[in-house]
């Protein structure tokens, strides 16, 4: 039975709040590749790894994964958890956490089947550089739809309208009053907003909503580790102007995984829809890369690189 030396990212205890580097231990263990030890538990997240041992008759030796996994150099995965085998090696591996994982299907099920756009339709979306908003922004495009994003920085608001195909887009730091910055860029209101943040944007966003417009709820990053989450003024707007207001679980969705690879992967080897990667080179910088989620200091989706084939 093999015996493997495993580094691990594990939480030092509960964290309450923003998480700090100093949550975090990389400690290394010994691992069987089959039997479990009793251990500390590593953070736990989406990843692409090779199949070394198999007990599952879906999955042999060689075979390249992505799911959940742990954030280890080595894991033992239960054959129940999510888990889909990588077919498609001609894009980048690290693609399948991102644009061909699953905050690309959370963007695909998002903007699609929740927010069913319409050619020539009004879209906004924040956090637009992030994981699930950057494609969220080129589907539109897609589409057919003026799309506007909102990011933390000018280098982030260059990417969304040089790289990214986005037709405008603002720093919402230098904003301070974002109600009339949404009128400035929808001076005839918002179709679709695909909410990734919370609190005082969707309070505005809710101000500029047109009628029977939608918003898929995503995310709320600015709430999740705050004590006293923001409250939000104008939900009022939902019944004066008919909103779709919903939030939803990509878990719901992995139905759609088949049909959002054929709508995707020929657009990604057109060079239609494009991906901006984050990568962080090295088990070390695990915890610095988490951490720099929450203040916004990563460009496009975050990459833990772990191992080089």
């Amino acid at each position: 039975m093999a015996q493997v030396r495993n580094k691990q990212v594990i939480l030092r205890d509960y964290v309450s709040g923003f998480p700090k580097e100093t949550d975090m231990s990389i400690v290394e263990s010994t691992l069987s590749l089959k039997l479990p030890e009793g251990s500390n538990e590593p953070l736990t997240g989406f990843g692409v790894a090779r199949v070394l041992e198999s007990g599952h008759t879906d999955y042999k030796k060689g075979d390249l994964i992505w799911g959940l996994t742990k954030w280890e150099e080595y894991s033992l995965v239960p054959s129940t958890q999510i888990l889909s085998k990588i077919e498609h090696t001609d894009v980048p591996l690290s693609y399948y956490t991102g644009i061909l994982g699953m905050p690309g299907l959370t963007a695909y099920a998002g903007f699609f089947e929740l927010g069913s756009p319409k050619k020539g339709e009004n879209v906004f979306v924040s956090a637009a550089s992030g994981a699930v908003g950057q494609l969220v922004g080129q589907f539109a495009k897609l589409t057919g739809c003026y799309v506007v994003g909102s990011a933390g920085s000018k280098e982030k608001v260059d990417l969304l309208k040089n790289k990214l195909g986005f037709d405008e887009a603002f720093n919402y730091k230098e904003e301070p009053d974002l109600d009339a910055t949404l009128k400035r860029y929808f001076p005839e209101g918002i179709d679709i907003y695909f909410e990734n943040v919370g609190g005082k944007t969707l309070d505005a966003v809710l101000l500029n909503m047109r009628v029977h417009g939608r918003i898929p709820v995503c995310g709320m990053v600015s709430q999740y580790n705050l004590t006293q989450p923001e409250g939000v003024t104008n939900l009022t707007n939902l019944i004066y102007k008919r909103i779709r207001m919903q939030g939803f679980n990509v878990f719901d969705f992995f139905h759609l995984y088949p049909k959002f690879l054929e709508f995707l992967l020929p657009h990604i080897r057109e060079g239609k829809v494009v991906y901006v990667e984050d990568i962080a080179d090295g088990f070390e910088k695990g915890p610095a890369a988490l951490v720099g989620l929450y203040s916004g200091r990563n460009v496009g989706k975050q990459v833990l690189l772990v191992a080089r084939e």
